[in-house]
């Protein structure tokens, strides 16, 4: 239970996020957003003539008895996009050597997502997951229901901190009944991602944010230290001194990176690595650019 100054720190956290999400959208996202995500069904427009090339099953067979000709119905893009966010709080994402844990950092990535989904009229949802999906907040309208979900990702307290993208990938494709955009943020160290983000990709589209922090992926020569894991609680004495072992974990932790995008890439998710040591905001406008790109050809 929350005390009430950790609630009002808290929530300065939240409206201070607010505040800077709101600035970077409107300066910078707003447009990048709209091009890269549209709708993804289609509503009924008009009738016109049948020309070569049009796909017989639109051919609305009423109106062509009528008018004794082939008439085709015209269907116009759907505007408005289901954008659900889901958000990895394992043990793990308290961790952050810098400025920022990688929870923090993926409260700030979610703050910028919603308020540019929010102004492009879309409706924005979140799940937030450890070893179990934990919250769902099904996608709505509105500020204060956006700023509900910011406070989720960083209040929920998981009672077992272990990590399960399977079990969320497999939450998603069971609740969500329409095609919607998702947005897995997560360090996906995690095991069995391929047959889950395979279902997850295939059924919606699927954007990774992959959370990192410099001292997970490269040791600091700092002699014996005590290296936790948050989320077995195991703990395991090594010297940072030596060479062999810090270029043996730097090699493990490439070999799980490039595992994790390999998977990522053979199932068409577009990614992007944020950073608890850097700004953000370039990896995102890159994510965006490169979709908006793919989205001309």
């Amino acid at each position: 239970m929350l005390t009430d100054e950790q609630i009002e720190e808290m929530m300065g956290r939240v409206r201070k996020l607010e505040l800077k999400a709101r600035r970077l959208v409107r300066e910078s996202f707003s447009g990048e957003y709209l091009s890269s995500f549209r709708g993804q069904g289609l509503d009924f427009d008009d009738f016109r003539e049948y020309q070569h090339g049009d796909e017989v099953r639109f051919i609305d067979w009423n109106v062509t008895a009528r008018m004794d000709q082939p008439f085709v119905r015209k269907f116009r893009e759907e505007r408005e996009l289901a954008v659900v966010i889901a958000v990895d709080v394992s043990g793990s994402s308290d961790y952050g050597s810098q400025n920022l844990s990688k929870r923090e950092l993926a409260a700030e990535a979610a703050a910028v997502l919603g308020f540019s989904a929010l102004q492009n009229g879309d409706k924005v949802g979140l799940l937030v997951f450890a070893d179990e999906p934990l919250t769902f907040v099904p996608p709505a309208k509105g500020n204060r229901h956006l700023l509900r979900m910011i406070r989720e990702i960083l209040t929920v307290k998981p009672e077992h901190p272990g990590t399960s993208i399977s079990n969320a990938c497999d939450f998603l494709v069971r609740t969500l009944r329409r095609k919607s955009v998702v947005f897995l943020i997560s360090d996906f160290h995690a095991e069995s991602l391929d047959k889950p983000l395979g279902k997850l990709a295939f059924k919606h589209e699927t954007v990774a944010l992959t959370l990192r922090d410099p001292l997970e992926e490269k040791l600091p020569k700092a002699g014996k230290v005590v290296m936790l894991d948050p989320e077995t609680g195991l703990e395991t004495l090594i010297n940072t001194s030596n060479p062999n072992l810090r270029k043996s974990y730097e090699r493990l932790m490439t070999r799980q990176r490039e595992g994790v995008a390999s998977l990522l890439k053979k199932h068409g998710i577009d990614s992007a690595d944020l950073r608890t040591d850097q700004d953000s905001l370039p990896a995102l406008h890159q994510l965006f650019k490169r979709r908006s790109r793919k989205r001309v050809r």
